[in-house]
């Protein structure tokens, strides 16, 4: 008979299981990637982060299951939900811990319920909802998943009359759906005032001497991977934030993942003085973590942003997703994208209220969204 399971650390589930339930298209799910945060380092208990996975199992056969960890906090999940644990707090109620179902540190969108057909992930969700009631815990929460998952959200909710609460969010990415072939393709779509801007941030950075190298996890040297690190660790200290990936990490993923670890080094006098560490999959190249041991115009947009395009149009790639936030990137060819998340609060009374919230916030996200749609740096067409 079925049943479902909760695993303590990934390695419980063999790998060759766990990536049959999800085509490989995304880097952030695999086995690989999720057990290498746990393996180095990368996830602590002190830190808010316990891995609590769920596995829906038909005897020895994984059929379903979704990357899970019990937060004590709300910190490195880029969705916000801050008033709620307050909200929760002040009526004397416990908000965390609470269950989470995402990609630690990573707001990139993906399959969050992985299963081998719509009835699995059925289950899947219902296993989930079990966990929450039986553990006492306030809530439960999927970041950033897919409009496969939604599907599967969106059906639990029709059939059972509530449910899930969604939210949703704005992020800026790059598409090539007109197929340009080159950079100056791309730049030839946009009107004269942004095309000028971005030659003109590339010009600064090629006067000031700096050159690029982009290689892959299976061509990057030790000191490319100390360099990496290095400058993110920089970033965070400048922005007085704690870093949680280790340089274990950074080794792993080039180690278990070769060609799909993509690292953007930009050299000065021989040196690396800049990086951007990327990981791609499918049609897609994600930008994660960037960082500089020196400052000059323009190096933050070509290490993080025109080195990602040129990338994506030498290698066939169409979608270049260069993380949250950053209504900046608009002016250099990442249009607004929504995102979304579903959340379960136990507390009826609570669930009713932040569902009626949602709502209002998802039609103020829609709003925003034409606006900045108006911002556009594309000629009507061109895109």
């Amino acid at each position: 008979m079925p049943t479902a399971r909760i695993h303590r650390a990934l390695s419980e589930i063999p790998a060759t299981d766990w990536d049959a339930l999800h085509d490989g298209r995304n880097p952030f799910v695999t086995h690989a990637f999720l057990c290498g945060l746990e393996a180095t380092g990368c996830l602590r208990e002190d830190w808010g982060w316990t891995p609590c996975h769920i596995g829906w199992w038909d005897g020895d056969a994984l059929v379903a299951a979704a990357p899970g960890y019990l937060k004590t906090n709300s910190h490195g999940e880029f969705v916000f939900d801050h008033a709620w644990a307050h909200a929760h707090e002040r009526h004397g109620l416990e908000y965390f811990p609470k269950w989470l179902g995402a990609v630690p540190y990573s707001p990139v969108s993906g399959p969050r319920l992985l299963a081998r057909d719509a009835a699995a992930k059925h289950r899947l969700l219902e296993a989930i909802e079990t966990l929450v009631r039986e553990s006492g815990l306030s809530s439960a929460h999927v970041n950033f998943h897919d409009q496969g998952d939604e599907v599967a959200f969106a059906l639990l909710r029709e059939r059972a009359g509530q449910g899930w609460s969604l939210r949703e969010d704005i992020q800026y990415h790059w598409h090539n759906d007109a197929g340009w072939a080159d950079f100056e393709g791309f730049l030839a779509a946009m009107d004269h005032k942004h095309r000028k801007n971005i030659r003109q941030e590339r010009r600064k950075v090629r006067d000031a001497g700096i050159t690029f190298r982009v290689v892959h996890g299976d061509e990057a040297s030790d000191t490319d991977l100390k360099a990496m690190h290095g400058f993110y660790l920089q970033t965070f200290a400048e922005y007085g934030n704690s870093p949680a990936l280790t340089l274990d990490f950074v080794r792993h993923l080039a180690r278990a993942m070769p060609r799909q670890t993509v690292l953007m080094l930009a050299e000065r006098d021989g040196r690396a003085i800049a990086g951007a560490l990327c990981l791609r999959g499918g049609d897609t190249l994600h930008g994660r973590y960037w960082g500089a041991a020196e400052l000059h115009p323009g190096l933050h947009f070509e290490t993080c942003y025109y080195q990602g395009i040129e990338y994506c149009l030498r290698e066939g790639l169409t979608r270049f997703e260069p993380g949250a936030q950053g209504r900046h990137k608009i002016a250099r060819g990442f249009l607004p994208t929504l995102v979304r998340s579903r959340h379960r609060i136990a507390d009826p009374r609570f669930a009713q209220a932040i569902d009626a919230w949602c709502t209002e916030e998802r039609a103020a996200t829609r709003h925003h969204l034409v606006e900045l749609q108006a911002h556009s740096p594309f000629r009507v067409g061109a895109a």
